[in-house]
């Protein structure tokens, strides 16, 4: 089973939906170079539409790498003003180590143009449709789960 961080940022209307994106790249480049950063906040204005869609508040932005899956959710209206469920900490790891890859939810009717746009600036930031991106989340939770280890074979010659 592969090990899962994940974070909640606090968007409209405590932030637009830009300076959420930069707070999420903040998070993810904290022990990185600047070209990671640097190619993260060239989809900017994309991601920013995005979260304005409110991509992120069900479906998450999942990063993968090397180490351990973080997912970005977003929190809207009052439970953004309230903030009491935001937690936008530090990782205790490096979140874009290695072969790293983002995945943006997004709204069908935008996934189209959304992915178009993502290619020009990166192959590594990529967009999924929202209600796929749930059915994403759960075959790899069965997958995890219907691992079976076999110690006996471990034992043999």
């Amino acid at each position: 089973m592969s090990t899962v961080a994940s974070r909640v940022f606090r968007s409209s209307p405590q932030r637009d939906s830009s300076q959420t994106w930069t707070a999420v790249v903040a998070l993810l480049t904290r022990s990185n170079d600047g070209a990671k950063r640097t190619e993260l906040l060239s989809v900017s204005s994309i991601a920013a539409s995005v979260i304005a869609e409110r991509g992120p508040r069900d479906s998450a932005i999942i990063v993968t790498c090397d180490g351990p899956r973080t997912r970005v959710y977003c929190l809207y209206d009052q439970d953004a003003i309230d903030g009491a469920d935001a937690n936008e900490e530090e990782l205790g790891f490096d979140p874009l180590k290695g072969d790293w890859r983002v995945s943006l939810p997004c709204p069908e009717a935008d996934l189209a143009w959304v992915q178009t746009a993502l290619k020009k600036h990166s192959a590594r930031i990529t967009a999924r449709d929202i209600a796929a991106a749930n059915d994403i989340e759960e075959k790899a939770s069965a997958m995890a789960e219907t691992l079976v280890l076999d110690p006996k074979g471990f034992l043999k010659p």
